[in-house]
């Protein structure tokens, strides 16, 4: 829903518009002033280019700054008291599967151990990084994989394919097992 800013904003853009074509008829429909009809050619073309790239500015998100985020250096399971079970240190990978460790396939992360196991696939999720940043997703899971980030209490289900950037401190969801980036 647009606000009574934004509203008189578009109004104000669509009569400076208007005023432009109106100059530009006008001149450009008299005889002669090659030198004018140059300079009001110029005028017009910048103007838009200006509106089109101030309204491109303000679409594009800015992230806010956050406070400094600690580098990510391992996952740890937390049981249901919250304590934690296992760690797994992550900071020389690049790249990690997390699921269960069968037969056919190795988990980098296994959590075939788990309470939840049964609700565990065998390729679940994936982490990547790229650089000093981590991201997690979902590999189209039976059960799903949920994001919670730090200081926050809202888990967020992740869809499949999509990467999601991770920071220390935020709580993966892997089926109903919960590991804690650090």
């Amino acid at each position: 829903m647009k606000t009574a800013q934004s509203r008189w904003v578009f109004i104000i853009d669509v009569a400076m518009f208007g005023l432009m074509l109106a100059i530009a008829f006008y001149v450009f429909n008299r005889t002669g002033y090659s030198g004018l009809k140059t300079v009001v050619a110029i005028g017009i073309g910048i103007s838009v280019l200006v509106y089109i790239l101030r309204n491109l500015v303000s679409v594009v998100p800015v992230p806010k700054p956050k406070a400094e985020r600690k580098r990510i250096t391992k996952l740890v399971l937390i049981d249901e008291e919250g304590e934690s079970v296992k760690e797994w240190y992550i900071e020389s990978e690049t790249s990690l599967l997390i699921g269960k460790t069968t037969s056919r396939s190795e988990a980098d992360i296994d959590l075939a151990g788990t309470d939840y196991a049964s609700l565990v696939s065998v390729e679940h999720a994936v982490l990547n990084r790229v650089n000093s940043d981590w991201f997690v997703e979902d590999v189209d899971s039976g059960n799903g994989t949920g994001l919670r980030s730090a200081n926050e209490s809202v888990t967020k289900k992740l869809e499949g394919g999509e990467p999601y950037r991770i920071y220390s401190g935020d709580l993966l969801y892997i089926a109903n097992t919960r590991l804690l980036v650090k």
